[in-house]
């Protein structure tokens, strides 16, 4: 385990490659730019150039197309990067991850009850809420599904793995087949929008949206930098951590709500996408550390840095169409998940003391 004051050249290093990859992002795609190009738009975006005529095609598509993307794609990979590791402190385990643990399918279905009933005549209940009514029911059943999950798996301080799995199947499917039930009463448009939209995509991004992830994560994220030391001390578990004069129930709730609105606000506006929260955290804690206090930050660099490469990944795969998200990160996610989930079980690691 590196020395603290070594983390630096370790932050040092994702910045450069999350930098490199928002660039690639920018620059490739049915419409590509150069970095000169890139720089002239954002120049006349912000009126220090006049725009040219000729541009303005280009121009357009570079600014409330790509851009948009781009910064949502960084956003929701360290979204879900600071989201798994979170999550693995909280339940103590490194198999966790949101769509395990049902917070991004419990977040699917109150986004989809907003879409298919929110506006119909007699059930207009979202019409006071407005644009809030996605983010707040993503929110709710986010919460909802990862309480249950939490309490299910961890009983007498211990988190056990195999009720861990079944519980997170369990929710999983209530809230899939939720999501199924109204899409299958939705409407044609409704219909494909939630299919699609369950596979992730960031196709739909605008300022908005953009805006409004970037706003949650921030607090989110100022809440959560606090915290590292608190989650050293409770992965040894409650008892030493409350011994240490850390409240564990207070602490989890604190963080149980913190990411689940994270992670709902990204999945209102991106959809389902699955893995990332797994396989970011492990990585790091292979190659350099397991202290929180290092994890927290370099998870968030480390998942947008990913993301960013599996969206370039997603407009070539089958060009000119675009590959969903979730698709790619299913494919990368799953067999790491197996791997650990296996690794684990030969080391005998089947409950985790709390």
């Amino acid at each position: 385990m590196p020395e603290r004051r070594g983390y630096g050249r370790i932050y040092l290093l994702l910045t450069v490659l999350l930098a490199a990859s928002v660039l690639a992002s920018a620059a490739l795609g049915a419409f590509r730019f150069t970095p000169a190009e890139m720089f002239r738009y954002l120049l006349q975006a912000i009126g220090i150039s006049e725009p040219a005529a000729t541009d303005a095609l280009a121009r357009n598509v570079f600014l409330h197309l790509r851009l948009p993307r781009v910064i949502v794609a960084g956003l929701t990979g360290a979204v879900l990067g600071v989201s798994g590791t979170l999550m693995q402190g909280v339940f103590r385990n490194p198999i966790v991850e949101p769509g395990l643990a049902g917070t991004s399918a419990g977040a699917a279905f109150g986004a989809a009850l907003v879409f298919v009933l929110g506006e119909r005549t007699t059930l207009a209940f979202t019409q006071p809420l407005g644009t809030l009514a996605v983010p707040l029911f993503a929110f709710i059943g986010s919460f909802l599904a990862t309480m249950l999950v939490y309490r299910a798996s961890a009983s007498f301080g211990k988190v056990n793995v195999f009720t861990l799995l079944l519980a997170g199947i369990a929710v999983n499917a209530v809230c899939t087949a939720g999501t199924g039930f109204l899409s299958y009463i939705a409407r044609d448009p409704q219909a494909r929008n939630i299919t699609f939209w369950n596979l992730g995509t960031f196709t739909t991004a605008n300022w908005r949206g953009t805006i409004v992830i970037a706003v949650v994560f921030a607090i989110s994220f100022a809440a959560l930098s606090r915290h590292g030391k608190s989650l050293n001390a409770l992965m040894l578990g409650e008892d030493e951590a409350a011994s240490l004069g850390i409240d564990p129930s207070a602490l989890i709730l604190r963080l149980i709500i913190i990411n689940t609105a994270m992670v709902a606000v990204d999945t209102a506006m991106v959809g389902v996408i699955a893995f990332i929260g797994l396989v970011v955290p492990h990585i790091l804690r292979m190659l350099w550390s397991s202290d929180y206090t290092f994890l927290i930050p370099a998870s968030a660099l480390a998942g947008a840095f990913l993301m960013e490469v599996i969206d370039v990944i997603a407009r070539f795969v089958i060009s000119p169409a675009e590959l969903p998200i979730g698709i790619i990160t299913a494919v990368i996610g799953a067999p790491v998940f197996l791997w650990i989930l296996l690794r684990q079980q030969r080391a005998g690691s089947v409950v985790v003391d709390g």
